[in-house]
């Protein structure tokens, strides 16, 4: 029997089945990056850019093959997909625009006494190999995020794509050599867990970027050794609504960035704080435009929510609901199930201290908590092992300026929600959240060292 079968999340239908990678298939692959790093070394900035600049076209051809792998392996909707490839168009071009524009600095060593009469230029150098390991949320941009950076920097790259994306990311990475890249310069494997621990703490192996969970990022981080890490991992991102915020705009943010996706995104609106004042007339707007949304087959064009990745993963969401409407949570819409489809659900009374709202909840439940004060607001978000990013609705930017200052986020975005992402804007969180910053610019210089020459 195979090592791993990938089922349709919606209809459970065989897809494929396959055997994970060795410890000696990750020891071939990784000498043959060693060796990709001369290729590297050889090709001029302006090539990689190039290269980079086809896979975004090519990206763009194929669009509506990757849209329809994305949907069948992980069963978002194929109007999510889409945009999914969408935004990995944009990294990809992204990424060859930084590689051209990778700049260092020069320095006058007369700056302090004593007088040397030197020049310092410093200059930014790849790592070296770069392990990249993604998950199966957003199998093409997420990936696109840690190659085309690691690849502009001149880094050689070990991707390893989450086992249920297989298909889609054999493509990727057959578009990737379409576009120029060498075969020695990015290899993809999907190894077991013993043979992933080997390839991270492998001597050959110089950075890690990897985007999950924290359990796998602890594991991670204790095999890695001295090795850079560049980890964004999970958030349970606030959305706060304000008395003077946009109710029309919060609730369209609201379901836009928690129900899509089936609440599968690690900048998810995961906990709703709704100002007592408007808090009635706000649930009653999100209650009206949730009953309105199309749940179902992911396939179709108008299908909103779709299943979640597997049964394990619905079987957690499904009883975190149970757990909070036990200890007195009260809901307002949903609390359905059908197979591996959690209906958006929206409660509200629910404690503060039940997993559903102190633990990050992958699926699209949305719990409400009603405010008075902005000093209760911050104590409320900031009690949180995660730190991603937060969104506020309000039209007063002295309110927006303090809550920047005081929550623990790595982002604020004001009249939107948490979920905002633009791929050359810096992402990262604090505290649990990761550690470092995507996005592409800054990707390329976690994914590089500096090098000074004096003369």
């Amino acid at each position: 029997m195979a090592d791993y079968q990938i089922l349709n999340p919606y209809n459970g239908a065989l897809i494929e089945e396959y055997d994970f990678a060795s410890r000696d298939q990750v020891e071939s692959a990784i000498a043959l990056l060693v060796e990709g790093r001369k290729t590297q070394q050889a090709t001029p900035a302006f090539e990689r850019s190039n290269i980079l600049l086809r896979l975004a076209q090519l990206l763009l051809e194929r669009k509506e093959e990757l849209a329809g792998l994305i949907t069948e392996e992980a069963g978002k909707t194929i109007s999510d997909s889409r945009v999914e490839i969408d935004r990995a168009y944009n990294t990809a071009m992204a990424s060859a625009m930084e590689a051209r524009a990778i700049s260092g600095e020069a320095l006058d060593s007369d700056a302090f006494p004593p007088q040397r009469e030197k020049i310092g230029v410093v200059l930014w150098r790849p790592l070296g190999t770069v392990l990249c390991i993604t998950p199966f949320n957003f199998p093409i941009n997420i990936a696109v995020h840690k190659i085309g950076p690691a690849f502009a920097a001149g880094n050689t790259i070990l991707f390893k794509p989450g086992p249920q994306n297989k298909r889609s990311a054999e493509l990727l990475v057959e578009l990737c050599y379409a576009a120029g890249m060498d075969r020695s310069v990015l290899q993809m494997l999907i190894p077991d867990v013993d043979a992933t621990g080997y390839a991270v703490a492998h001597p050959q192996v110089d950075a890690i970027n990897f985007t999950g969970g924290t359990a796998a990022a602890d594991a991670i981080a204790m095999r890695a050794g001295y090795k850079r890490l560049l980890f964004e991992l999970g958030g349970n991102d606030p959305l706060i609504v304000m008395q003077d915020g946009d109710l029309d705009a919060a609730v369209s943010a609201a379901i836009n960035q928690r129900f899509a996706t089936a609440g599968q995104r690690c900048t998810a609106a995961k906990r709703l704080f709704i100002h007592r004042d408007v808090y009635e007339v706000f649930t009653e707007k999100l209650v009206a435009a949730t009953a309105k949304l199309k749940i179902g087959d992911p396939t179709e064009d108008d299908t909103f929510v779709g299943p979640l990745i597997h049964k394990a993963a619905a079987d957690e969401v499904e009883q975190r609901i149970r757990a909070a409407v036990t200890a007195g949570a009260r809901v307002l819409f949903g609390n359905r199930r059908d197979g591996n489809i959690i209906w958006p659900t929206i409660l509200d009374n629910v404690p503060d201290d039940a997993e559903l709202v102190a633990e990050e909840t992958f699926g699209p439940v949305m719990p409400l908590r009603a405010f008075d004060t902005v000093g209760e607001l911050v104590a409320l978000v900031n009690n949180s092992p995660f730190g991603l990013q937060a969104g506020v609705f309000t039209q007063n930017l002295a309110l927006a300026k303090q809550l920047f200052n005081q929550l623990d986020v790595g982002l604020l975005a004001v009249n939107d929600g948490p979920g905002f992402r633009a791929e050359h804007f810096p992402f990262g969180g604090v505290k649990e959240s990761g550690v470092g910053r995507e996005g592409v610019r800054y990707a390329v210089r976690e994914m590089s060292y500096q090098k000074t020459l004096v003369i």
